[in-house]
């Protein structure tokens, strides 16, 4: 049984910073592609972070140098911190394999990040 569940969300000025923390069971997340994804009201989600089991990491250009990803292989979590904060920021956030089929059924509840004054 695989389980992601999603932590760190809150309401925060713009400007602010986040982190966000994914704890994940049923899959060892430094053996695969992990990413961060979101989804705004009234939009798809979206791919914003990506690291490797080597390590490397790839942002969507709209968080490029304010987000970083990152791995916690002892505790089997992958992290997101979230520093600038916009308003188009603003959406939940889930964490979850990337291009595997077979995980495509498991999905977090996500967590909620509201970007405003």
């Amino acid at each position: 049984q695989v389980q992601l569940v999603e932590s760190g969300g809150d309401l925060v000025q713009p400007g602010g910073s986040l982190r966000l923390s994914c704890a994940a069971s049923g899959v060892i997340v430094s053996a695969i592609n992990m990413g961060w994804y979101r989804q705004a009201p009234g939009k798809e989600r979206e791919l914003v972070a990506a690291i490797t089991p080597g390590g490397a990491t790839t942002y969507v250009d709209s968080v490029k140098d304010r987000f970083t990803i990152s791995r916690d292989n002892a505790k089997n979590t992958v992290d997101l911190q979230m520093n600038s904060l916009k308003p188009e920021d603003t959406a939940v956030y889930y964490c979850h394999p990337i291009g595997i089929s077979r995980y495509d059924r498991y999905w977090g509840q996500g967590t909620q990040v509201t970007v405003s004054s």
